[in-house]
């Protein structure tokens, strides 16, 4: 994730690195995601984890690439790949907690509403890469705050310790936004990029724990 800052190169190589880091991490998730999913043999469970993690490749890949090139002119190219990223983990995240825990008419609905944000926000940040920078921020925070017209149904779906580890996830994103803000002090950007890759493990392990395993197994578990 990016900005307009300059950053010092000892600053550009640990932004890269802790993204290259979630990079990693995000390759892992995906592959026991899918491989528990393809044990179920539930279609539902596959689709959604792909899409979920291939999202968390995909923000962590593009971050990481930003902060690592030097090259002004490839430079500007994946920054509006980085920014773009963000729409497609945000609609990546919902992804199996509306395909999988919320399989109903509100699930869809919103499953619809993010993936149609997303689709907007990408188009118009190729489209006219140096405008609606106000619309895009904007868009981010609708996006992220949809989920709160379906909590009641979610947290009856998720349980109560799902529902932490998806709110423990929100708090790690809000709380590195301060840091993300304080721009003008050496090294915050890649603290926020730490928040991140945080945030991005709480909703895994939401997701890995309350949301792929069948109903029953959970109920074996005690979660």
């Amino acid at each position: 994730m990016s900005d307009n800052t300059a950053y010092s190169t000892a600053e550009e190589w640990l932004n890269s690195l802790t993204h290259l880091i979630g990079f990693g991490l995000s390759i892992a998730a995906l592959v026991l995601m899918v491989m528990v999913s393809a044990e179920q043999q539930d279609i539902w469970r596959i689709v959604a984890s792909s899409i979920y993690g291939a999202s968390l490749i995909i923000l962590f890949a593009a971050s990481s690439c930003y902060h690592a090139v030097p090259w002004p002119r490839i430079k500007k190219h994946l920054k509006a790949f980085d920014h773009c990223a963000i729409y497609l983990l945000i609609a990546g995240s919902y992804t199996p907690f509306m395909l999988i825990s919320m399989r109903g008419a509100l699930g869809w609905s919103i499953f619809a509403s993010v993936w149609a944000m997303a689709i907007i926000g990408i188009t118009l940040k190729l489209g006219w890469p140096d405008r609606f920078k106000a619309l895009r921020v904007i868009s981010y925070l609708v996006m992220g705050w949809l989920v709160v017209i379906a909590l009641k149904p979610l947290s009856q779906a998720l349980g109560e310790q799902g529902m932490w580890w998806l709110a423990a996830g929100g708090i790690c994103y809000s709380v590195g936004v301060v840091f993300y803000l304080l721009k003008k002090l050496p090294f915050t950007h890649a603290i926020w990029h730490v928040f991140v890759v945080a945030g991005g493990l709480c909703h895994f392990f939401s997701v890995w724990w309350h949301v792929l395993p069948m109903p029953e197994l959970n109920e074996l578990a005690g979660l």
